[in-house]
């Protein structure tokens, strides 16, 4: 009696009812059937992948499919080979700002220590030293800096890049900036959940044309929260800068912000501190100093605790906060505070060159 041809159609169908232990599928649906039947008469070859080469399930896999295929025909002759299946190869991500040599976020742990102020100064010192400088109001539920930069009426428009539509930040002072205070409406609190919160963020960031630019400054919300993981997670930060003022209840929290930078899933480099309203100085006595909040020495030794360096001392002078009141920071104009504002864009440009000269980039944050 003349044997039924063997055809592939048959194998394939044979071995889709041999189910892989534990996965409720078969081993066709799990692509383990490696395209490479060959049939010649009775004779039957074909391969089948694991993912290692010690498979647990191996021999009882194999026994498996030989009985399933002896079954549709009974007189075939199988060679079932193996093989260890090859991953595919890891695409490295393409960076999320590739035109943005160093991203710099500027933190504080607590609110009130004058954190966006000293970001939009630092700003806009940066642009005036000739550097091409993005400024990121990250600070969510309480963005300040279209304020500070005059920028409170600005409405943003889109265009196309590269088959992209990206919004275009606005220009204040030579820094471009980014709020999500230009999305909403400034008498109105902003209530996000953390998810909504992040998703906005990551638009400014990732749909915007920011272009080329020597420094990406970030004014991070204060504090430890959703907003930092979701930071950390989108960029690779060159490094921080932690603001603070003398107060101990400050300085505790500050302790607070340079441990989250610090924590080995974190790994964000800390450049320095910066010491706000180190001192009150009145504007028409520009020598005298009273320390309102503590002296120096409190700031000096948590710098040393965790040996970086105090970037700079800024004073508490009336005219810095009317000058972020009326939209025209402080360093714009030839005062005592200015000078302090351009020493520390000096100090911040020494501290990411030495970071940079002694650290490979950091690395966005992966969460498993």
């Amino acid at each position: 009696m003349a044997q039924d041809p063997i055809y592939p159609a048959l194998i394939t169908e044979a071995l889709s009812t041999v189910r892989y232990p534990g996965s409720g599928r078969n081993i066709v649906e799990l692509g383990m059937l490696e395209d490479d039947i060959r049939i010649d008469g009775n004779k039957v070859s074909f391969t089948i992948l694991f993912d290692k080469p010690t498979d647990p399930f191996k021999a009882s896999l194999l026994k498996t499919a030989e009985a399933a295929i002896r079954l549709k025909a009974p007189n075939a002759e199988v060679t079932i080979n193996t093989a260890t299946r090859v991953a595919a190869p890891v695409q490295e991500k393409a960076p999320v700002l590739p035109g943005v040599k160093n991203i710099v976020a500027v933190s504080s742990g607590k609110g009130g220590v004058g954190k966006s102020t000293v970001a939009a100064n630092l700003a806009v010192a940066l642009a005036a030293e000739g550097y091409k400088v993005g400024l990121l109001d990250a600070d969510i539920f309480g963005p300040s800096v279209p304020k500070m930069l005059g920028l409170e009426s600005t409405e943003l428009y889109m265009h196309e890049v590269d088959g992209r539509n990206l919004i275009i930040p606005a220009v204040a002072y030579g820094v471009k900036v980014l709020s999500i205070g230009f999305l909403i409406d400034p008498d109105s609190a902003a209530v996000w959940r953390g998810a909504m919160a992040s998703n906005a963020l990551k638009q400014l960031i990732e749909q915007a044309d920011w272009g080329e630019l020597d420094y990406f400054l970030i004014d991070m919300p204060p504090g430890t929260s959703d907003i930092h993981l979701t930071l950390v997670q989108t960029l690779g930060i060159t490094g921080a800068v932690v603001v603070t003022t003398p107060q101990q209840v400050a300085l505790a929290d500050a302790r607070k912000g340079i441990a989250m930078f610090r924590d080995p899933k974190i790994n964000v480099p800390v450049l320095g501190i910066v010491d706000n309203m180190a001192w009150f100085t009145p504007e028409l006595h520009p020598e005298e100093r009273y320390y309102l909040f503590g002296h120096d020495e409190a700031v000096d030794a948590l710098a040393a605790q965790y040996e970086v360096p105090v970037l700079a001392r800024i004073p508490l002078v009336a005219s810095v906060g009317e000058h972020s009141d009326s939209g025209r920071p402080i360093v714009t104009e030839p005062t005592a505070s200015a000078q302090a504002f351009m020493h520390l864009a000096h100090e911040v440009t020494e501290a990411v060159d030495r970071r940079n000269a002694d650290l490979p980039p950091t690395q966005s944050v992966r969460m498993k």
